[in-house]
């Protein structure tokens, strides 16, 4: 089983910034592409940016120039950097990740969410 938990939500002032880190834990052989997705009250689920197991990087036109993903192959962690943040902002923040286990399957897996609110 795999374990991805997201941490550093809270509530900024627009303009401010944010650093989100998801942790993946478990039966994990390698962490190949991974990304974070945003859910704002009464809309669906956006994809916000994919990181590849070798850094190639990817971003949805609203957050391009203002989000940075990350990430450390030793931890298997995945960071995403907020800056810049606008109201629009205002999301649950999901980890979402392709897991290869030993047993050579890959599995999708997703976080359990982080509230990240910004103020006007």
């Amino acid at each position: 089983q795999v374990q991805l938990v997201e941490s550093g939500g809270g509530l900024v002032q627009a303009g401010g910034s944010l650093r989100l880190t998801c942790a993946a834990s478990g039966s994990i052989f390698v962490l190949n592409s991974a990304g974070w997705f945003r859910q704002a009250p009464g809309k669906q689920r956006e994809w916000v940016a994919i990181i590849t197991r070798d850094g190639s990087t990817n971003y949805a036109d609203p957050v391009k120039g203002r989000f940075t993903i990350s990430r450390d192959n030793a931890k298997n962690t995945v960071d995403l950097q907020l800056n810049s943040l606008k109201p629009e902002d205002t999301a649950v923040y999901y980890c979402n990740a392709r897991v290869l286990t030993p047993l050579m399957k890959e599995y999708v897996y997703w976080g359990q969410g982080t509230q990240v609110t910004v103020s006007s």
